[in-house]
């Protein structure tokens, strides 16, 4: 359970969303305050100290960024989520760059958002096994990285920053592996480029399903994880849990 002073600010205009973040997490014994407007967030935390933002970005009043940007004049400890359910690279790409914990495209699960908030409050570290760490160093990647943070985009796919000019882009596979499906990637052959939208891998899951992975920007591939299947067999749920993923394909953007 969440400690007792552990305090949620959830700013979205959707009762939807509010009373669904109210529900879950106020269900793990988290501290739930929920507000509709920018302004009326910002005057909250003025006025009261608060752990954790989650914040839409589309308000009917000012922009959610702009909500991101004063939170940390006002408390530069709280940590920040923002959730949309218009996702941009740009965006996201600006979320990360304010400050924000981790950019979130909506509808999610409510599995998806206990982690969120566990992964923010747990000091630990999420460490995997030593050995597991010897074995796939450089084919795993933490959401605890703050020097290189992930930034979400459409269904699953993510992106972050490694070194300047080159990036890593992946799958968020965490809600398979949790329900236990077995899973593979499937490379689509070939491809010395890839455009944003369009799909550069497939995942195949032991139920059936065929999902393309599709870029979330236009880049020249420079590598591809060939060991990506390998850690995905050796993952186990806890590892799920503890935020861990496995990047694709390291690739240079394409300024069009």
């Amino acid at each position: 359970m969440a400690k007792e002073k552990s305090k949620i600010l959830v700013l979205d205009d959707d009762p939807v969303v509010t009373l669904s973040c109210k529900r879950i997490l106020g269900a793990e014994g988290y501290d739930i305050t929920t507000v509709d407007k920018g302004g009326d967030a910002l005057e909250r935390m003025a006025k009261e100290e608060f752990d954790l933002l989650i914040s839409d970005i589309r308000l009917p009043d000012i922009n959610g960024l702009t909500v991101l940007k004063e939170s940390r004049v006002l408390q530069p400890d709280t940590d920040v989520v923002i959730i949309t359910g218009y996702p941009t690279l740009e965006d996201a790409k600006e979320s990360i760059k304010l400050g924000a914990f981790e950019y979130i495209e909506k509808p999610f699960t409510p599995d998806f958002m206990l982690n969120v908030a566990r992964k923010i409050f747990d000091k630990r570290g999420w460490i995997l096994r030593q050995a597991y760490i010897e074995e796939f160093r450089d084919s795993v990647v933490s959401l605890r990285d703050q020097k290189n943070p992930v930034i979400f985009y459409k269904e699953g796919i993510w992106a972050r920053p490694i070194k300047e000019g080159l990036w890593e882009i992946g799958c968020d596979i965490r809600n398979e592996m949790v329900s236990g499906e077995m899973l593979y990637v499937d490379y689509i052959r070939d491809l010395d480029e890839i455009k944003a939208g369009e799909p550069f891998a497939r995942l195949l899951t032991s139920s059936g399903a065929i999902r393309d992975l599709n870029s979330p920007m236009t880049a020249e591939i420079r590598e591809l994880n060939l060991k990506a299947n390998d850690v995905i067999c050796s993952l186990q749920k806890e590892h799920a849990s503890e935020g861990w993923l496995v990047w694709m394909a390291r690739v240079f953007p394409i300024e069009l």
